[in-house]
């Protein structure tokens, strides 16, 4: 850890620091709350697993006002080819539309499964380069309402 020793407030540099973060957060959510006018937040899950009661696969996510966003998505290895990830994304869509979302954001990084969510009918909106490895992370957005969000791309004429 280093401080910087003086008068008045120090600055310090360490590892994870969990009250700071739960700090932050409190700080931050009462900071966008009140600039959303109250937009409602919650969070949600989706789960699948097998008959021994072992994890096939799952996600969460997080609403706040209209927006949903996929926070972690995983299917297991062996059942990635039974359509569990379709399922498990769809269970969310619908979710995500029952709380009053229109759409559905998702970042995944360029060795995992971009090519999925635009399968599902994501839309690029964003590539973030630098990744180690010379991947990127690639940020998607779905509309559930019909309106097909704008791509990073733009359309030929």
């Amino acid at each position: 850890m280093t401080a910087q020793p003086g008068p008045g407030p120090s600055l310090s540099v360490g590892g994870r620091d969990d009250e700071l973060n739960q700090r932050l957060d409190d700080e931050l959510t009462a900071f966008n709350t009140a600039a959303t006018a109250g937009a409602e937040r919650g969070e949600f899950s989706v789960k699948v697993t097998d008959p021994g009661g072992e994890l096939v696969g799952g996600l969460t996510a997080w609403t706040w006002g209209s927006l949903c966003l996929v926070d972690l998505m995983w299917v297991r290895e062996g059942s990635r080819r039974d359509g569990w990830g379709r399922r498990i994304l769809r269970a969310a869509e619908a979710e995500a539309a029952r709380r009053g979302c229109d759409r559905v954001a998702v970042s995944s990084y360029s060795f995992q499964a971009p090519g999925f969510y635009e399968r599902h009918g994501y839309v690029v909106t964003g590539r973030l380069q630098g990744i180690p490895g010379g991947h990127e992370d690639v940020h998607l957005l779905k509309s559930l309402t019909g309106t097909p969000p704008s791509s990073e791309e733009p359309t030929p004429a």
